[in-house]
């Protein structure tokens, strides 16, 4: 391979690496603070794309396409955990899968009615239309940006973590709620917030990838398999390890698809079960 080849693609597997961080952070969130596998994560970055799009389409203004798409990722995230979840947080692990797979089939059905099947492609805006100069290759700079985004999310999320009375409450609430309870922390508020900035994340990232991924009906399903692989990989609840997983997964498959195009589709699956076999509890994943 040319060097510029080689450049160019590790930019663009970065960047889906970033796009990638953007859905699987907000579900690592979920699932290792509040112990929730959340199949319906991956219809909050559909549909925040579609949303940002329609509002694109109404409005012109990237910026605020981008801040819709977000919100109405938040919002269901709001409505599935106020609404449903809270029901099941002392029941049984496979109920709470078994709802949120409901959930996602009817929200890919409401997608469906609403936007059609026909699948959307979004201009990436006015403002990050060029090229720059990156080691003598010339890289799109909304590609580059998505780079910077998905670097300056990993920072914020893990100094809420791990730096902010905010992250302490949520662990607290986590390892033992009957004690933080007594504390005086509202922990169904705690966990309606961290539910909702992982949807928020989830819908932010939905319509800042539409001018690299598109958008059609089943971009759920592709996403959240690979969030899903992304948390196995990584360790469940590590953001570092997630981060790593995604820069990992991102780059094994924009090179499988230039090296092994007939196999592009399980170079990613290939690295999940070598992982699993080796280590078990992920990359970053610790015993319990």
């Amino acid at each position: 391979m040319q060097l510029t080849m080689i450049v160019s693609q590790g930019l663009n597997g970065i960047a889906l690496g970033m796009l990638l961080f953007l859905l699987a952070a907000g579900l690592s969130l979920m699932f290792g603070l509040m112990g929730i596998v959340n199949l319906a994560h991956g219809a909050y970055f559909m549909i925040g794309g579609y949303v940002g799009l329609t509002i694109l389409e109404g409005t012109g203004n990237f910026i605020l396409a981008l801040l819709g798409g977000a919100a109405s990722g938040a919002f269901l995230g709001f409505l599935t955990e106020r609404f449903f979840l809270r029901r099941l947080y002392e029941s049984a692990h496979h109920e709470p899968i078994l709802l949120t797979f409901a959930l996602s089939l009817i929200l890919s059905d409401l997608s469906l009615f609403l936007w059609t099947g026909i699948p959307r492609w979004v201009q990436s805006p006015a403002l990050l239309a060029f090229s720059i100069n990156i080691f003598g290759i010339y890289y799109s700079a909304y590609r580059f940006a998505i780079i910077l985004i998905g670097i300056a999310v990993f920072m914020v999320l893990y100094w809420f973590q791990e730096r902010t009375r905010w992250g302490a409450i949520v662990r607290a609430g986590v390892d033992d709620k009957e004690m933080a309870t007594g504390l005086g922390i509202n922990i169904p508020i705690v966990f309606t917030s961290v539910f909702c900035l992982g949807a928020f994340i989830a819908g932010f990232g939905g319509f800042a990838g539409a001018p690299i991924l598109g958008l059609h009906i089943g971009l759920d399903v592709e996403i959240i398999m690979l969030a899903l692989a992304v948390i196995i990989v990584g360790g469940i609840g590590s953001l570092s390890g997630c981060f790593a997983t995604c820069l990992l997964l991102g780059l094994a498959d924009t090179f499988g698809k230039v090296l092994w195009q007939k196999y592009a589709s399980l170079t990613i699956y290939v690295i999940v079960v070598i992982v699993l076999l080796v280590k078990p509890t992920g990359l970053f994943g610790k015993k319990s």
